[in-house]
């Protein structure tokens, strides 16, 4: 895979990722009560489709760094791995939501009844995209392989997300915006990140046609 390529495939899995997510964050405000089993599955099978691409991305990502400057390869590495740890937990407790709204006999409210998601969906989730988020944002500003603003903006999000760890002492009530399942440390955090893959998936693309060697002044605006 050469540097064009892994432009493209990394911008096309971030915008794929992030068109994803923000279709599927607003399905979770659509009813007050506990949803109809459409609307829990329909959300899920779009934010499953979205980490899928999460994953692609995380894997373009790490081999565009490689590409750009192979002595900075172990921060695309670190980026890959806590970007695939974060999509293994969320695709986790996807599949515990689902499981739990299939079984049961009548609607149920899975960020309520399934108490196994908080922490994953929370404070650990939180955690490990912080990580994930620097990791891109070291990647981003030492190979200079995307505008500064990229790498500016993965930092500030990982500063977010680490914000929202200790959710997990604020119990469990989603309408809480700092609770350990609130809309704050889930919904919130979701909606923010697709739309951070949103700017960097444009970024990507639109450096695909403008390659520059690093540390040069053509990609540093």
């Amino acid at each position: 895979m050469n540097e064009t390529v892994a432009r493209r495939l990394t911008g096309l899995a971030s915008l794929t990722a992030a068109a994803a997510f923000i279709v599927e964050v607003p399905l979770y405000f659509v009813y007050s009560g506990p949803p109809p089993d459409s609307n829990v599955l329909a959300r899920l099978l779009v934010g499953i489709v979205g980490l899928a691409f999460v994953v692609v991305f995380v894997t373009a990502f790490r081999e565009l760094v490689k590409r750009v400057d192979p002595a900075s390869e172990w921060i695309g590495s670190m980026a890959q791995a806590t970007g695939l740890v974060y999509a293994t937990i969320t695709l986790v407790s996807s599949g515990l939501e689902g499981g739990a709204v299939i079984a049961a006999d009548r609607p149920i409210d899975p960020t309520i009844a399934v108490s196994g998601t908080y922490i994953l969906y929370g404070s650990i989730s939180r955690l490990m995209l912080a990580l994930f988020l620097a990791a891109v944002g070291h990647g981003i500003s030492r190979t200079r392989l995307l505008p500064r603003w990229t790498a500016r903006s993965a930092y500030v999000l990982a500063g977010v997300n680490l914000a929202f760890v200790p959710s997990v002492f604020f119990g469990d009530d989603p309408a809480h915006f700092y609770a350990a399942n609130g809309w704050g440390t889930t919904a919130l955090m979701g909606a923010i990140l697709s739309y951070w893959l949103l700017a960097v998936g444009v970024s990507a693309c639109r450096s695909a046609g403008r390659r520059a060697p690093v540390g040069s002044p053509a990609l540093r605006h």
